[in-house]
């Protein structure tokens, strides 16, 4: 298994203007991640427009993926669901297209107690023989992940690690200290304008929606924290802050997907129920691209 740390870009999936996956974007895109750092792939989160890509749609992307890649870094799948069963069923798909872990989001909407989720989360990993990492981001979902629960669930073989999206350094704490207990056990942020303060803590590092528009700058980022250069990671960092704010001003993906159409890279086209970076953000986000010598 390869080790996973770093810079894990929550990738888009790009679209063709009849809505379509757009196969041959996607295929530059992964290999311009791998010549600017890119530790890792997540294929089909919930920056690559889960939600709204069906299940034939959601298995070829991360099958596309995984064969392009060829291993050269690991690949994570998005398998998560609000059913455990079609978790499950998604989990063993990815598994048999050969990904290398899987990331599960928690049960959206149905909003389960803690003792629901760890049932849900230990019926997985049961159930499924693949490397999995829990994904918390109630600002998403409705539903919170205690780090009390994710300790439970640290002790299963299967589960080897989080990706926390909560900004609360308290949490992030209570989580690194998981990693203390059990070895095989990681954290990763889940949020950009954070995440720095995150691996300072002692998380392993970020799953990012920015690397996506600035690879090669949030993977020195974070080898500059593993690597204990605090200095150099913090004024690379304090370059992005900007960018981090204007990802997030409307709904992950809209503005990522924007910025990307913007340098060349993909088409301008995102699924309903989500449309286009509004008008009002456009001179603001160029302005940001130019100063970063992204366009």
């Amino acid at each position: 298994m390869q080790v996973l740390q770093g810079s894990l870009v929550a990738l888009v999936t790009p679209l063709n203007e009849d809505g379509s996956v757009d196969y041959d974007s996607l295929k530059k895109l992964i290999d311009w991640h791998i010549d600017e750092g890119t530790n890792g792939i997540v294929s089909v989160g919930t920056t690559g427009e889960s939600a709204t890509l069906n299940v034939k749609e959601h298995l070829d992307v991360i099958d596309f993926t995984i064969k392009h890649v060829g291993k050269r870094i690991p690949v994570i799948a998005g398998t998560g669901a609000n059913a455990t069963n079609e978790a499950i069923e998604l989990s063993q798909e990815a598994k048999l297209k050969g990904a290398d872990y899987v990331l599960l989001v928690t049960p959206y909407y149905n909003k389960p107690n803690q003792s629901g989720l760890i049932k849900h989360y230990e019926e997985i990993a049961n159930k499924v023989d693949i490397p999995q990492i829990l994904y918390n981001v109630p600002s998403r979902t409705a539903c919170d992940l205690k780090p009390s629960s994710v300790e439970i669930l640290s002790k299963h073989q299967n589960i080897i690690g989080i990706k926390e999206a909560v900004d609360d350094f308290q949490r992030i704490r209570e989580l690194i200290n998981i990693t203390k207990i059990s070895d095989d056990f990681s954290v990763f942020s889940g949020d950009d304008p954070t995440f720095l303060e995150s691996m300072s803590l002692g998380a392993h590092g970020v799953i990012s929606v920015a690397a996506n528009v600035t690879p090669r700058s949030i993977s020195m980022i974070c080898r500059n924290v593993l690597n204990s250069e605090l200095n150099e990671a913090n004024n690379l960092n304090d370059i992005n802050k900007n960018l981090y704010k204007l990802l997030f001003e409307e709904s992950n993906p809209i503005p990522v997907k924007w910025m990307l159409f913007k340098m060349g890279l993909i088409k301008n086209i995102i699924r309903l129920p989500l449309i286009q970076l509004d008008e009002t953000f456009h001179d603001e986000v160029l302005s940001e691209l130019n100063k970063l010598r992204l366009i």
